[in-house]
């Protein structure tokens, strides 16, 4: 595994937080990445036992191991499709949030990349969207970002942590001071 200097790995079972609370005990950061591969809305369940779960446990260990940040990638929100992807994110972000700790919700809507290319043949369709008023706000909060984009706005908000809460939209994702 392949880490920027001072980042140190952590093993343990995602589901259950005393598996790896320990080993986070005191850091200034967490960025917490579990998730479904290639969501759908067949796996619905799957989005509750594992992406909500490890969100639960994350936040039970950052909150006792007094974590001062937590970087948390969500979805945009509200979306017209993936309805139940976005939700249990939302109750992600709501977990976080019940917690009390500091975080930073960064807000893709798809992120391009190896394997992940086909949503360009949608540009045009958005490019159009973002013209039209009544859907310029939806096109912008429903974009596309690249795979660098997303690290570099990742490590924007490592670097850069909240009080409180903030929230990186697309918008922000493609302006982060690191994709200048």
């Amino acid at each position: 595994m392949k880490l920027p200097a001072g980042c140190q790995p952590v093993t343990g079972d995602a589901l259950d937080s005393a598996s790896f609370q320990d080993q986070v005990s005191g850091a200034d950061a967490w960025v917490h990445l579990i998730g479904v591969p290639r969501p759908n809305p067949s796996k619905a369940a799957e989005f509750r036992t594992v992406d909500l779960a490890s969100v639960q446990a994350a936040a039970q260990a950052a909150q006792a191991g007094g974590i001062a940040h937590f970087v948390y990638v969500s979805v945009a929100q509200p979306a017209p499709v993936m309805k139940a992807y976005v939700a249990v994110r939302a109750e992600c972000e709501n977990a976080i949030r019940a917690a009390g700790l500091n975080a930073t919700f960064v807000r893709p809507w798809y992120v391009l990349g190896p394997g992940h290319w086909w949503p360009l043949a949608l540009l045009p369709f958005y490019k159009l969207a973002e013209i039209v008023p009544f859907t310029r706000e939806t096109a912008q909060r429903l974009g596309l970002v690249t795979r660098s984009q997303m690290t570099a706005a990742l490590a924007w908000a490592v670097n850069h942590p909240c009080q409180g809460i903030r929230i990186l939209s697309v918008r922000e994702i493609r302006t982060c001071p690191e994709n200048m």
